[in-house]
């Protein structure tokens, strides 16, 4: 007996100091992670703080007055029309592109001159049947020249999401932080041109000045990003194309197209049928409701900016659990705790503002629009603003399952939500009109978030945290019963109160560590 354990001492002893060593390694890898996750978070907040609401609503929605609704309504129809094909533009390949570079660096030099032929010949098939499509359509030969520039802005959008996946995927998040918002500085100052310009003193304001501006600010985006991708690869890039590796990355981004086409479905089709349902009005109405989107879109970009951060994260961490043995504990420890952290996150922002926004809704789009707001943009927007939450929330699992290579599954959740989408849209809309659209989109994006929860807990075997749970109802509910105590109070001025719950909703964000101030602190430190 004695001599058995001495023999087989030295092995178990082994393993467990191999197990641990695995497990240290692991830890340390989540920790900088989150780390580098909770950076990158805080920087992109505060610069888009900066940059993203003067253009929204200083540069934005001025050109949307100075144009009028109905001219911006036939910009936002032309744009989410063209968005519906954006799948055969994009093929899923930034997707594709940030989940192998981050887990495969090495592979940078040789899929870099490969993908760029195929986004190349993507790019001119998307411009055809985007024409194709009009012309089906029935749109009137006058909006075809305008549809083009609109259709080059995606092929634009496209081409900087591709290289922004190789940025990323190479582990230089905060450069992916500064690309994320340089055309809309870019934008900026154009725009700050042509509306304000000694040259263009009159309230004149033409939609094509507005889509060639979009066209310069990319191309010039795109141009940077190219230029920092290329810097950054490993040498030597040979451009001679590999037609095997052309087929192979259009092989492979294959079911991420898929997921793109579905999610550009679900979410773009309702400015679409809206303009189409609703005849004589139809470009007003689209109108009124891209005015209280704008304000979604707005407060959205921390939940595509988040998907952005955390796709290569997620796929590093699962890339090492298949590499480090007795991986699953601490794969599920580490992508536990990065879900968690970002999930909260997300929610504790999206549902104080959301709610404060519900709240103060009417008095809100009469601010932003003195000239042409109405009670029914305040209606339009109780609905659209509402979507905030699940939207952004849905973009963590959603991140989560594309990493983990979950398309398929996700896919059925996705056409179930377009088959949802639809009905509604063709219920609503001809009663509601934009308000209908906007009721639409908040249960369509609810169904899509509860979805993608229940099956990353299937997918990933991930454990329900009661304690979570719980402070999140919580959090919610102190929220809602914060803003219905505030509009109760008499006078004090609306600006004031919306502040007012504003503050409240971080607060208690903090107090219920939906936000861990003692972690942002010591990240800060860290770092310096």
């Amino acid at each position: 007996m004695e001599i058995e354990m001495k023999t087989n001492f030295a092995p178990r002893f082994l393993e467990a100091c191999h197990c641990y060593k695995a497990s240290s390694i692991h830890h340390q890898a989540s920790s900088i992670l989150n780390r580098e996750f909770l950076l990158n978070a805080v920087f992109l907040v505060l610069v888009n703080l900066l940059i993203k609401p003067f253009y929204v609503f200083g540069i934005e929605r001025t050109v949307q007055e100075r144009m009028g609704t109905e001219q911006y309504g036939l910009y936002a129809t032309l744009f989410s029309f063209a968005y519906l094909l954006f799948m055969v533009n994009d093929f899923g390949i930034h997707y594709f592109n940030s989940r192998t570079v981050a887990r495969h660096p090495q592979l940078a030099a040789k899929l870099f001159p490969n993908t760029l032929i195929v986004k190349g010949l993507l790019a001119g098939l998307y411009l055809v049947l985007v024409f194709v499509a009009a012309l089906v359509r029935g749109f009137e030969p006058a909006v075809w020249g305008l549809l083009l520039f609109v259709a080059l802005n995606h092929v634009l959008i496209s081409i900087v999401a591709w290289l922004r996946s190789n940025v990323s995927g190479l582990g230089m998040y905060r450069t992916d932080s500064f690309l994320s918002t340089f055309d809309k500085i870019l934008l900026i100052g154009i725009c700050t041109v042509l509306l304000w310009g000694r040259s263009f003193q009159d309230d004149k304001f033409e939609l094509e000045w507005f889509v060639h501006a979009q066209n310069l600010a990319w191309a010039l985006t795109a141009a940077v990003a190219f230029f920092i991708v290329y810097k950054n690869l490993p040498k030597p890039i040979r451009w001679r194309p590999n037609w095997a590796l052309v087929l192979f990355i259009l092989k492979k981004s294959a079911p991420y197209a898929l997921a793109v086409f579905l999610m550009t479905a679900y979410i773009r089709m309702d400015i679409v049928l809206l303009e189409y349902l609703t005849g004589a009005e139809g470009r007003h109405e689209a109108g009124v409701y891209a005015a209280a989107y704008r304000l979604l879109d707005a407060l959205n970009v921390a939940g595509y900016l988040f998907a952005g951060l955390l796709l290569p994260m997620f796929s590093s961490l699962l890339r090492q659990s298949f590499v480090i043995p007795e991986g699953n504990l601490n794969r599920q420890s580490s992508i536990v705790g990065l879900l968690r952290l970002s999930f909260q996150m997300i929610i504790a922002g999206t549902v104080t503002i959301a709610v404060a926004c519900y709240a103060f809704r009417t008095e809100l789009m009469l601010a932003i629009y003195p000239k042409e707001g109405t009670l029914y943009h305040g209606e339009v927007l109780a609905w659209v603003i509402l979507t905030l939450v699940p939207f952004s929330g849905g973009f963590i699992y959603t991140t989560l399952l594309t990493a983990n290579d979950s398309l398929k599954k996700m896919n059925r959740i996705f056409l179930a939500a377009i088959v949802i989408n639809v009905v509604l849209n063709l219920l609503l809309i001809p009663q509601l009109k934009a308000v209908g659209a906007g009721m639409s989109a908040f249960f369509t994006q609810g169904f899509v978030m509860a979805g993608m929860m229940v099956l990353t807990k299937k997918e990933l075997a991930l454990p329900f945290e009661p304690r979570q749970f719980y402070k999140l109802i919580a959090f919610v509910s102190l929220v809602c019963s914060a803003n219905w105590a505030l509009l109760q109070l008499p006078g004090q001025g609306w600006l004031l109160k919306f502040c007012a719950a504003i503050a409240i909703g971080l607060l208690l964000a903090f107090l219920l560590r939906m936000i861990s101030l003692k972690s942002l602190l010591g990240l800060l430190k860290k770092q310096v």
